[in-house]
């Protein structure tokens, strides 16, 4: 899985799963990981390179130390191959030390948490917030999704931190394999329509469980949609079209996985927590006070 995938929709889990883990096997004074081959090592260069791997943090933005990253997500495979590198270059007689900075060198090494600016298309795209706001977050996602929905409250506090100063822009990006998902995104696009993406949204979220069409225009009538309108507009070529349009923008983005948040066109790379998120938008907002925006979407 990529990157964006592994921060954005699994970082949010990997804590947790790496608590139940640990009860299994301590990755502080485990001698064995999944998919790490020490042979061909001495004693002493094997050890060297556990103590790296429990002393440094995997570069997939987990959170976790490498060595940790290895027993909570094995499929990881940023710690797999920052080991395997580490291993090689020390069975080609580097030190330690030449070995790590190898592996943070490579492709697999830390990455920006916000990539380089890209516009993103946005026109017509529902959107919360003043239409001026210095910070604009462009997020894609998928009604089915559970990290999509666990990041919802997390997004909400940041609206609420930021009345006035961020505004929140939502792009279909519906998955294969989530079978209901692009249903349910027809769904919020044909809501938009009735003026109410939002209300649609929230309720699509907290019934993330069933997205089957009897649900969804159960919950539309509980909002008080117009239920004939919605199902026969769930069906245009219109509304199809819009959220094909979506996932392209997405694609063309680099979008892999959801959710998946640009901020002022800034592809974001780590954990979607209120807590991690403040500061970027800190910094975002001096910056725009400072004349020295980013290019955010278009």
């Amino acid at each position: 899985m990529h990157l964006s995938v592994l921060r954005i929709c699994r970082i949010v889990a990997l804590t947790a799963l790496a608590g139940f883990c640990v009860l299994a096997q301590d990755w502080k004074t485990a001698t064995t990981l999944p998919g790490v081959d020490f042979s061909g090592l001495s004693a002493q260069q094997k050890t060297a390179v556990l103590n790296i791997m429990r002393a440094q943090p995997c570069s997939c933005g987990c959170g976790m130390k490498m060595a940790e990253c290895r027993i909570a997500d094995p499929k990881c495979d940023y710690s797999n191959n920052m080991v395997k590198i580490m291993i090689d270059s020390i069975k080609q007689g580097k030190t330690p030390d030449q070995a790590l900075e190898a592996a943070v060198k490579s492709k697999w090494g830390p990455l920006k948490i916000l990539d380089d600016p890209v516009k993103i298309p946005v026109a017509g795209a529902p959107v919360t917030g003043p239409a001026d706001a210095p910070v604009t977050i462009v997020e894609f996602s998928d009604f089915q999704c559970p990290y999509c929905a666990a990041a919802v409250p997390q997004i909400r506090a940041l609206l609420k931190a930021y009345p006035t100063k961020v505004k929140l822009i939502f792009k279909q990006f519906p998955l294969e394999e989530h079978p209901q998902a692009d249903l349910a995104a027809t769904a919020a696009v044909a809501a938009q329509k009735q003026g109410k993406f939002w209300q649609m949204h929230d309720a699509l979220f907290a019934h993330s469980n069933d997205l089957s069409r009897k649900s969804i225009l159960s919950l539309a009538k509980d909002i008080g949609l117009d239920v004939d309108k919605l199902e026969a507009d769930m069906d245009t070529t219109e509304i199809r079209h819009t959220v094909e349009r979506d996932v392209q923008d997405g694609t063309d983005a680099n979008v892999e996985g959801t959710p998946t948040l640009f901020i002022n066109g800034q592809r974001y790379n780590g954990a979607l927590t209120f807590e991690a998120l403040k500061p970027l938008l800190d910094a975002e907002l001096k910056q725009a006070a400072s004349g020295n925006r980013a290019v955010a979407a278009r």
